[in-house]
């Protein structure tokens, strides 16, 4: 499975988004998968990754996430938690997302 990162420069979500990732991983037994960060620099490359707002979680070119709209721009992305709307999801979330993407 490839898990990929889409964001944006200077997203201030970028680096908690990876933490969550791979903590979600570590938890799953999987931390033996790699995270790709893949940075987003023009609406052009948006183009069928998926992105939904920086950052956007794939898994196999697809948004873990289904609920958030594609983008078509290079903006931030919310994430509806429990604790309220925030920059990233968490642990747990990413968690059940992934397995529900197979992993």
């Amino acid at each position: 499975m490839r898990i990929e990162l889409l964001h944006i420069d200077d997203c201030p979500n970028t680096a908690k988004a990876l933490e969550q990732v791979e903590a979600a991983l570590a938890a799953l037994g999987r931390d033996d998968v790699p995270v790709q960060l893949r940075l987003i620099e023009s609406v052009a490359e948006t183009a069928g990754t998926g992105f939904a707002g920086s950052p956007t979680i794939t898994a196999d070119g697809a948004d873990i996430f289904p609920d958030g709209a594609p983008s078509g721009d290079l903006a931030c992305r919310i994430y509806p938690t429990p604790g309220g709307y925030a920059g990233v999801p968490t642990v747990d979330q990413v968690k059940e997302a992934l397995k529900n993407h197979g992993l």
